[in-house]
């Protein structure tokens, strides 16, 4: 035995315990090594400067451009001619563009530097992790979304802003934490610093609209609709870096459900077959039209 090379028993016995207690730390060193490479931390690993953000910085410096050519007309409150030319006209409707390009128009300066800040903290870190395509088709879904809400919820209601995509990000945050809680340092804290935002957010609108009963000129359907938009897209399009069996059932789920409606029809030809609200000649004849485009394309 290769203990008898030791004069002392207990010595002997000594040196086993230590050999033992050195090896369970081994193992317990791995272990951890392995959680911390899996889950704590992965998330904010990914952050990479390359390829470079530049979709929300590219977009931010087109509405300062085009607002600063506004405001050296003379026209800094959404009447200038780009203002004109872009904002979501509901008596234009024909002129499809204008459901995307009224996020470039903004009323005043202080809308548009508060839409700026809010869309570049928020939006630049999603397109570290996410690239810079996928934040990009999260914000147009929640400008795309705000002003096809609007239309049909106040269809006599101009649009201006980027407030539709601003909450597309804030949203889709929301959806990055949730898909990746497990990778994420402190998602508890992330989480609910965005849930205490929209809910303060959401609680002022609906205190001034029904307690105070303030007429202001803010798009809160909009909002609601940009911020519905950025979840549902971002779950659908951003990554989610540790996939797990329930998360996937959950997806397949959605899809199965989606796609087999109580109706047998697809989503969209629900709600194409919608009363429409308003019953001027010139607003039916021209979404009738949009409307069969729609039903061939789909």
């Amino acid at each position: 035995m290769w203990c008898k090379v030791y004069k002392n028993t207990n010595y002997c016995h000594l040196a086993v315990v230590q050999t033992k207690i050195l090896i369970l730390w081994n193992k317990i060193s791995l272990k951890l090594t392995r959680i911390g490479k899996y889950f704590d931390g992965t998330y904010e690993e990914e952050y990479t400067c390359w390829p470079p953000a530049l979709s929300m910085i590219l977009t931010s410096l087109v509405e300062i451009v085009l607002f600063c050519y506004d405001a050296a007309q003379g026209h800094t409150d959404a009447n200038g001619p780009i203002a004109k030319l872009f904002i979501y006209n509901p008596h234009r409707r024909q002129e499809a563009w204008r459901f995307l390009t009224y996020m470039f128009v903004h009323v005043g300066a202080i809308h548009l530097v508060v839409n700026l800040l809010v869309q570049l903290f928020l939006g630049v870190p999603l397109e570290m992790v996410h690239r810079w395509w996928r934040v990009t088709l999260v914000y147009l879904a929640g400008v795309a979304a705000g002003s096809l809400a609007t239309s049909l919820t106040d269809p006599k209601v101009y649009l201006a802003g980027a407030s539709g995509g601003v909450y597309a990000l804030i949203a889709a945050h929301i959806a990055t934490i949730i898909m990746n809680w497990a990778e994420m340092e402190f998602a508890i804290i992330q989480l609910l610093v965005f849930v205490l935002l929209a809910a303060v957010d959401v609680g002022t609108a609906v205190y001034e609209r029904y307690w105070l009963e303030v007429q202001q000129n803010i798009g809160y359907v909009a909002h609601l609709a940009g911020a519905i938009a950025g979840l549902l897209v971002g779950i659908g399009v951003l990554r989610n870096l540790e996939k797990r069996k329930w998360e996937k059932r959950l997806w397949l789920g959605g899809r199965a459900h989606l796609l087999q409606s109580d109706d047998s029809r697809h989503p969209c030809q629900y709600l194409l077959d919608r009363p429409l609200p308003v019953s001027s000649s010139e607003y039916n004849l021209t979404v009738q039209y949009y409307v069969h485009l729609l039903r061939n394309m789909t």
